[in-house]
């Protein structure tokens, strides 16, 4: 081959190798670092999960074994058990004095007890019988009386006023403001149901009204020889009406020697007409529906500062007797206590007439 062809040809492939050259240093300068790539997809990375929302921790709650008084309450997004500790019961007064803790051979729940027979005076058992407390509706016994000497008629319409609601205890009544009822069925239901609203109605219709009512009642009970006695109004509601066991069989065997107040107080029910509606009204005491109980008179009642409260006359064994249980620990202990002096009597009148017997 000519010496000028093989220097063309030498310059040619000179040429093509520096163009391959340069288009390998432009790739190379044009093309990102593989090192350079890394981070950033790390960076992206770590964004991505710092805007992630953590993740909502829920706080466990256990229930707590036999916890009546707990209960769950959601406070924002979180759910907690608050244990609600309930509030005691406000003491009777007896508590307070220490009452309760006056042991006695029948072990009766009520703090004061008395328990006396009516014809000879002779006191069967007593139990704090001198102790000075609240006496509740009790109260409504002195109430009939004062109404009974007063002679009133008992057919005299009475209405139910603002005035009779009770302010006191804010206790309820079925006799609506505006009822209209006789003061005979007032009177029925005070003693018989313990109607508040009804108690008052009568000492408000009272001649001079309600201070000539009380101050009539107090007088009553000076009267009757109740030096431990003071009332301040005639339902009981009011924790200053006051006295002792003693006092209470005295006003018992006075109340019994009116006819009505024994019919009343021991009627099983009433019903009573009051507008388009009938209104059946029944004892407070159970014991009167009980044929195992001859019950000549009786009232029962009921604040927080007296107890449950339960006075009666009643013939056991052949012998007529008055109970007074004051102060008592349940509504239904009042019964039990009365249940319990009634067989003591027909036990120890049992044991005496076999004694009689046997001499």
């Amino acid at each position: 081959m000519p010496a000028r062809a093989i220097s063309v040809l030498n310059r040619f492939f000179v040429h093509l190798l520096q163009i391959g050259v340069l288009s390998l240093s432009m790739l190379a300068l044009t093309a990102p670092p593989a090192q350079a790539q890394s981070p950033q997809k790390d960076a992206v990375k770590k964004t991505t999960v710092a805007k992630q929302p953590a993740k909502r921790r829920v706080a466990r709650t256990f229930p707590v074994a036999k916890a009546k008084s707990s209960k769950v309450v959601v406070t924002g997004k979180r759910r907690s058990v608050v244990r609600v500790v309930a509030t005691p019961a406000k003491p009777s007064f007896g508590q307070m004095a220490g009452l309760h803790a006056t042991a006695d051979e029948l072990d009766l729940k009520s703090s004061v007890a008395l328990v006396i027979d009516q014809d000879t005076h002779e006191v069967l058992f007593s139990k704090n019988d001198s102790a000075v407390l609240p006496i509740a509706s009790l109260t409504k016994l002195m109430t009939g009386v004062v109404i009974s000497d007063a002679k009133l008629p008992m057919d005299e319409a009475i209405t139910i006023t603002q005035d009779d609601v009770d302010t006191e205890k804010g206790s309820r009544s079925r006799l609506r403001v505006g009822a209209t009822l006789t003061r005979g069925e007032l009177l029925h239901l005070a003693l018989m149901s313990s109607e508040n609203r009804a108690a008052h109605a009568l000492g408000r219709t009272y001649p001079g009204g309600s201070d000539a009512f009380v101050e009539q009642m107090n007088v009553k009970a000076r009267l009757l020889g109740m030096k431990d006695t003071r009332y301040v109004e005639p339902t009981g509601l009011s924790s200053r009406n006051q006295s002792s066991a003693t006092d209470l069989a005295t006003l018992v065997g006075a109340a019994y020697h009116y006819p009505a107040l024994r019919e009343l107080s021991t009627s099983q029910g009433f019903e009573v007409e009051v507008g388009r509606r009938t209104l059946q009204f029944n004892n407070t005491n159970r014991l009167v529906k009980n044929p195992n109980w001859d019950i000549g008179l009786q009232k029962t009642g009921f604040i927080t500062e007296a107890g449950q409260c339960l006075v009666m006359q009643t013939r056991i064994a052949g012998r007529k007797l008055i109970m007074v249980f004051l102060d008592s620990a349940g509504k239904l202990s009042r019964l039990g206590d009365a249940e319990r002096v009634r067989r003591w009597v027909e036990r120890s009148h049992a044991a005496t007439g076999a004694d009689a017997v046997s001499g």
